[in-house]
């Protein structure tokens, strides 16, 4: 997807979908999106952008990502592992693909860094974030995306009435749930909709 410029929240604007789920339908074209469930952080009448919470970075852990970017030193492998072992890095999108993007619990915050999204989560960019997580003092849920989905102005319009996606209310619980294989089944079954009875046909809810 080309790259929009960040579009700022619109969470009161009943219009646009901050803080909700899409859920990628059977008329999905695009097999970079098949089955996967994104939390929408940012829409706008400029565009939008979310974070896909169900697809690993199956070859890079936790504990590893933190030690290639120097938030922590090697000696901290073990600790680290103990720590944050149990948190998967996500692919968070095609947008740039090497930042990471921390989705998490309200209960941290950097000042002007961190985005207030909804429902008691929050999106922060910043390398301070990891830092604290490293040294166990960060937020009490989160997960590590690596990229972004984004779409221009009036994409994801076009996307949903083309029944490329189910919008629908985001679960909390769900976007940190250790079951990412999961989370594509459970984001349909939380919304009434049987994920066997699925068809290209299928509309918005």
């Amino acid at each position: 997807m080309p790259r929009p410029s960040t579009p700022t929240p619109a969470s009161s604007d009943p219009a646009y979908l901050d803080g909700q789920f899409l859920v990628a339908m059977p008329g999905m074209t695009d097999a970079r999106f098949a089955r996967s469930v994104i939390y929408v952080c940012a829409h706008s009448a400029d565009g939008a952008m979310g974070i896909i919470v169900n697809k690993p970075v199956t070859d890079l852990s936790m504990p590893d990502l933190l030690v290639q970017l120097d938030v922590a030193g090697e000696a901290d492998a073990i600790r680290l592992r103990e720590r944050v072992g149990h948190m998967p890095v996500l692919m968070g999108g095609p947008v740039e693909g090497k930042r990471g993007f921390v989705l998490h619990t309200d209960d941290f915050h950097i000042d002007q860094s961190t985005l207030i999204i909804d429902d008691g989560i929050c999106l922060t960019a910043t390398v301070e974030i990891l830092r604290a997580i490293a040294a166990g003092d960060g937020p009490a849920s989160a997960v590590l995306a690596l990229g972004y989905a984004g779409w221009q102005a009036g994409q994801l319009e076009s996307e949903i009435m083309a029944n490329g996606w189910l919008n629908c209310p985001a679960d909390p619980d769900l976007i940190f749930h250790a079951d990412l294989a999961g989370k594509y089944d459970r984001a349909l079954r939380g919304n009434g909709i049987d994920p066997a009875m699925l068809s290209v046909s299928a509309g918005r809810a």
